[in-house]
């Protein structure tokens, strides 16, 4: 005889951990599994520990998706302000960082203990290191091998996020069970990650791993991001990569503003007035990291000479290198250290309001496992958050 529920959830992250505390208030029986040991692995890594909950300001344009409207339903439902008002019930201690991001000020654990304590009631089950072998539909729902054991229930969310992190645990599970119910998939790559480099590129700036500048970078589709670049040692991090990297293609080169606050002919004009001596070098290393200056003359980006040398055409040509600099990567880092996969089950087989599946009753999907990706900051939890609310409302 198979167990029966209303409700089976299959993943104990952020959101089918929301999910099944709101449908566990609505009286549903609910069973989550989780094919990891303990739930919410990935909650108490993010941060550096601190866990970036949410956002002061959260709107569509936060997020890729190939449908910019599809998360705003889920985004009024339950918003950033309803989750750190739960926050604040728990007593749990969080600051404001740049950008409007809010973390614990403590630790990732407040929030992971906060969402049990949700769960925490008559109706709600949990069970760990769980493999689930079939998953059929039936005429009354659906029916699931759970290891030995086989279950039955009225609605299925799949909550089992995307292929960042697979040290976390990361599989395509919710792609496949997509798949086998006949949606439509994005295809997926990795989202808010760093860049690798060509090998000559490479090779010159692997020299200044450590190094950060604050930067505006620009994708070839026009969007914009004003962060620190990071230097690494196998190419280019830095919040304003991870940013970026979610509008980049392979091929594609992206255009860094390596001193957006400076009008560098102004600046170099001034300087040579004053200094006509002064080297180049030397000059550029008052704006910049003195190693960063070295290595683009190192690599014959730049020619070192007096300032008085510089003629009119030599001038533009520093102005549109430093305000312009194009650089190709090689590609990213890939879904090992990516926050984030982007593409996923296609939104359009989705209804906005509910996250269940148009063509199959019952079936529900939840958090980063469909094709919604958040900037950095905050974003991607509060997409977990009212994903998992609004399945939770109506599972």
């Amino acid at each position: 005889m198979a167990e029966k529920f209303d409700v089976v959830i299959i993943g104990a992250g952020a959101a089918g951990l929301m999910c099944a505390a709101e449908a566990g208030k609505r009286g549903r029986s609910v069973l989550v599994v989780d094919h990891g040991k303990k739930p919410g692995r990935k909650i108490l890594i993010s941060g550096g520990g601190r866990c970036n909950f949410t956002n002061y300001d959260v709107a569509a344009n936060n997020y890729v998706c190939r449908n910019p409207h599809f998360v705003k339903s889920a985004l009024s439902q339950y918003t950033q302000w309803d989750f750190i008002a739960m926050v604040a019930k728990h007593d749990i201690a969080y600051e404001e960082r740049d950008h409007g991001q809010l973390f614990c000020e403590d630790s990732a654990k407040d929030i992971v203990k906060m969402l049990l304590a949700e769960c925490d009631l008559p109706t709600v089950q949990q069970r760990y290191q769980i493999d689930v072998h079939h998953i059929e539909k039936t005429e009354t729902g659906f029916r699931l091998m759970l290891n030995t054991e086989a279950v039955e229930c009225q609605s299925l969310v799949i909550a089992t996020g995307g292929l960042s992190m697979p040290k976390l645990g990361a599989t395509p599970f919710g792609f496949q069970v997509a798949e086998q119910f006949g949606l439509n998939m994005v295809p997926t790559t990795a989202g808010l990650v760093p860049f690798t480099l060509h090998k000559e590129d490479k090779e010159a700036f692997a020299e200044l791993s450590g190094i950060a500048v604050p930067v505006v970078v620009e994708a070839e589709n026009g969007t914009t991001f004003r962060e620190n670049l990071l230097f690494t040692h196998r190419g280019l991090s830095g919040p304003v990569i991870l940013q970026i990297s979610s509008y980049w293609l392979p091929g594609q080169k992206v255009t860094i503003d390596l001193l957006p606050d400076l009008d560098v002919a102004e600046t170099l004009t001034a300087m040579r007035d004053k200094h006509p001596n002064q080297s180049l070098k030397n000059s550029l290393s008052r704006l910049l990291p003195k190693r960063l200056i070295e290595a683009l003359i190192e690599r014959g980006d730049l020619t070192d000479k007096p300032l008085k040398q510089l003629n009119s055409k030599e001038l533009a040509a520093l102005v549109s290198y430093f305000h312009q600099w194009a650089i190709a990567p090689n590609g990213t880092e890939g879904y090992r250290t990516a926050e984030v996969t982007l593409g996923g089950v296609d939104t359009d087989g989705l209804s906005s309001k509910t996250m269940e599946a148009k063509q199959v009753p019952g079936l529900y999907f939840v958090g980063e496992v469909m094709d919604v990706s958040g900037w950095l900051g905050g974003y991607n939890f509060q997409w977990a958050w009212s994903s998992g609310f609004v399945a939770g409302q109506h599972v």
